[in-house]
């Protein structure tokens, strides 16, 4: 095989990789979007550079709703914010953008764009990777 054939043959299964990989994070995101705005959340992990606090988040009740808004409540506090899912264009990756306007009771811990380890429609486990080696670990589970 010529190296002009190599060449266009490693072009073509390149750009064929690309492809499938951005249709696949597009179907991926829709099937998280989709399962996260059915029914009640949890937070049931919560992990900040190796400290777990999670008990920080019991009791709340997280809902996702399509305009993008993230409400957390535990009966006597109620907490709204910003959620999205989109790609990272630096890895191809999938992140889960989480913005609470009132940083009391801990929530401003939960600002982050979380890139997503795991998913299904019960179960998301989300992790920030930071420059210095800690990494944070989020993950929510359907009430």
């Amino acid at each position: 095989m010529s190296l002009v054939n190599k060449l266009f043959l490693l072009t073509a299964l390149t750009g064929f990789m690309v492809l499938t990989a951005c249709k696949k994070s597009k179907k991926q995101q829709k099937e998280i979007e989709k399962s996260i705005q059915e029914g009640n959340w949890k937070v049931t992990k919560y992990v900040d550079s190796g400290e777990d606090e999670t008990y920080h988040f019991n009791g709340y009740t997280f809902t996702f709703d399509g305009s993008g808004t993230i409400t957390a409540t535990n009966g006597s506090f109620s907490n709204s914010g910003t959620w999205s899912i989109q790609t990272d264009d630096s890895n191809d990756d999938l992140d889960f953008n989480i913005f609470f306007n009132n940083i009391s009771n801990n929530f401003d811990e939960l600002n982050d764009d979380w890139d997503i380890l795991s998913n299904s429609k019960t179960t998301i486990e989300l992790i920030d990777r930071d420059d210095d080696g800690n990494h944070d670990y989020l993950t929510f589970e359907k009430n």
